[in-house]
């Protein structure tokens, strides 16, 4: 006889160390929403400094960083993960999480193989606490986050190529906008540094093909997960 698959309940998400952790369960609700709002906070402290004299970028250019995007969208999304129960949320709402967990791990390897100055240590975290929240502890935690707590439904097999748009259509308006202005959010992206287009373009085509292969990942740990968080009643 068939039965329904549910989530495990919330009194009986210790009881299988194997288990994922339920999202209701109080302390996760508590971690997600404080590392949201010290993720927001970074932003805000990032935005401040942007209208100081000096500033390398101004506001404009700062939230064209996919870093500002990713971790702008991140911090709501645990927030409001945080301030709802999983039953309250829309079915959507993990495949949105899977792909902000893309992203942020997306950002924190560019910044560590394309981004961050030579000389800075790829395991280090003594950076200015913005640049910390955004490029060490956001991208680690989501990872634990989307291992660990329990996922709402699986996935379908094409929601790694669903997640890869906002990055294309950011590399887009990347070239787009410096076309105009003459300014590229990344030199990675920038055709008018040495190497022209094709040093450009060869950047690119790496860069998405690694993301590709981590959404893949991203993608099959969540089904993984919502896997563990479904079982059959006995009878």
């Amino acid at each position: 006889m068939s039965s329904a698959r549910r989530l495990v309940p919330l009194e009986e998400h210790h009881r299988d160390p194997a288990s994922a952790l339920h999202p209701n369960s109080p302390w996760v609700r508590a971690v997600r929403l404080l590392v949201g709002a010290f993720v927001l906070a970074a932003l805000v402290q990032k935005t401040y400094d942007a209208t100081l004299p000096g500033n390398d970028v101004d506001s404009f250019q700062l939230y064209s960083e996919f870093t500002v995007q990713a971790n702008l969208g991140l911090g709501f999304l645990l927030i409001g993960s945080a301030a709802w129960p999983a039953a309250r949320l829309p079915r959507w709402w993990d495949h949105l999480f899977g792909a902000f967990v893309l992203y942020l791990v997306m950002t924190g390897l560019i910044y560590i193989v394309l981004v961050a100055p030579p000389e800075e240590p790829w395991w280090s975290w003594d950076l200015y606490w913005p640049q910390m929240a955004h490029h060490r502890l956001a991208p680690l935690y989501v990872v634990f986050d989307w291992l660990l707590v329990s996922r709402m439904g699986r996935g379908p097999w094409w929601r790694p190529l669903a997640w890869l748009a906002y990055p294309v259509a950011f590399l887009i308006f990347s070239w787009v906008r410096g076309s105009i202005d003459g300014w590229y959010v990344y030199d990675f992206l920038d055709p008018t540094l040495e190497g022209g287009w094709p040093a450009a373009l060869a950047s690119i085509a790496q860069v998405l093909a690694a993301f590709l292969v981590v959404a893949a990942l991203v993608h099959l740990a969540g089904n993984a997960r919502a896997a563990l968080a479904l079982r059959h009643p006995r009878h």
